[in-house]
């Protein structure tokens, strides 16, 4: 199971709603999600209209049994929201987790114990955070695969913003285990100069440790929670929905990107034994070699398996021959286009094909030498390759993706 903790120690950043509107797209792209509320103000439930009068049990319960011997397991406090989204909410009583633990051992391990024991029926978690750096946050980074820091694009979020992730790497090393932190930008406000200078600030200094997907100022987003619904259910037209469902699809394209990195370094160590053991084989097994030409004895050498010719990247942008080719993942989209420097910008001139019921979609493009700037519009949202590391900055804040044809 994959544990997505959003984390900020600033409040009004935006946490809460990021993890409610992940969680429901998640959720719509047909993954198993658990949202867990581990802030005391429990603004989850309230977002998702669970009646607090009725909220007996709490992730409260579940993390402080296991302290006094008498284990509360977590699916007995669930809530269900959807058919594949459910509820851990959270009680004021979490605000005296931390002094009640004081001295247990192993007190930072309550919620990872807890969350073990459903990891097979879920295939994502999302914990919603405190805003502080407490044992609450501690339980939720110990648990934790993968951490979202949320930023809001204004001056004061910038602040401190380094020393927040230095102290999430701290306690990282201290729980000793490997956690991809990336930061999003959030309640991003195009209109205004100051939200445009402090995204390309952001951009320039955490490129690569920064989602894509931007999640902009949405009223509708706000009308949404105060109804008690996810945007995914309130106004599945607005912005703000389609922002969460990019964030949701990146999210999954980042999953699909670390199991294939995976996956190919494995296969890559397979082929270097296979072809050391097949080596080490043809030399036991040839013959004495009788008197040859020197050519015929460079002929029978055993040459070395060259694996970069074997593995490659599947999707991204890639020159073969005289044409470049484009190839992405998007499970849900519609439809997906390309916009770039090469067609006038212009992205039905440019459709990709979609492969199969895979969600790849792909196409072949004839480009003469030359570098070209490009964004990809899914489902007519820009955007830019997630698979194509090479970027530049546009007059309007965001990233174009670059790609070089020799």
């Amino acid at each position: 199971m994959r544990t997505i903790a959003v984390v900020n120690q600033k409040g009004g950043c935006g946490k809460t709603t990021i993890s409610i509107n992940l969680a429901s797209s998640l959720a719509q792209s047909g993954q198993r999600v658990l949202l867990v509320d581990m802030d005391p103000q429990a603004h989850c439930a309230i977002g998702l209209a669970v009646p607090e009068e009725q909220i007996e049990q709490s992730i409260y319960d579940v993390l402080i049994s296991r302290s006094r011997n008498e284990p509360i397991r977590l699916t007995e406090i669930l809530w269900q929201i959807s058919d594949r989204l459910e509820l851990a909410p959270a009680s004021i009583d979490l605000s005296a987790f931390e002094q009640q633990m004081a001295g247990i051992q192993e007190r930072e391990c309550c919620l990872k114990e807890a969350l073990d024991e459903v990891k097979n029926q879920y295939e994502c978690a999302i914990i919603d955070c405190p805003p502080t750096i407490g044992l609450l946050t501690f339980n939720a980074l110990r648990a934790a695969t993968d951490v979202i820091v949320p930023v809001e694009t204004g001056y004061f979020a910038l602040h401190g913003l380094s020393k927040q992730l230095e102290t999430l790497n701290v306690l990282c090393k201290r729980c000793s285990q490997h956690v991809e932190v990336k930061v999003l930008a959030s309640m991003y406000d195009i209109r205004t100069k100051m939200a445009r200078e402090i995204l390309a600030e952001l951009r320039s200094h955490f490129s690569d440790k920064m989602f894509k997907t931007i999640v902009n100022f949405n009223t509708r987003l706000k009308e949404a929670a105060s109804f008690g619904q996810p945007i995914s259910e309130y106004d599945p037209t607005s912005k703000g929905f389609k922002d969460f469902r990019a964030l949701a699809e990146e999210v999954l394209a980042t999953q699909v990107k670390q199991q294939r990195r995976e996956f190919v370094n494995s296969l890559a160590g397979q082929l270097e034994s296979i072809s050391a053991t097949a080596n080490e084989l043809l030399e036991a097994t040839k013959p004495a070699p009788a008197v040859k030409s020197p050519a015929a004895t460079q002929a029978q050498k055993p040459q070395p398996v060259d694996i970069s010719e074997k593995l490659s990247d599947y999707y991204g942008v890639n020159q073969m021959g005289d044409a470049v080719v484009f190839v992405t993942l998007y499970p849900r989209a519609q439809a997906v286009q390309i916009a770039g420097d090469f067609n006038n910008w212009q992205p039905t001139a440019t459709p990709l094909e979609k492969v199969g019921t895979s969600g790849v979609w792909q196409t072949k493009i004839k480009l003469p030498a030359g570098k070209y700037r490009y964004r990809l519009v899914v489902d007519g949202q820009w955007q830019q390759d997630p698979y194509n590391e090479i970027t530049e900055l546009n007059p309007f804040g965001e990233l174009n993706s670059v790609v070089e044809v020799k």
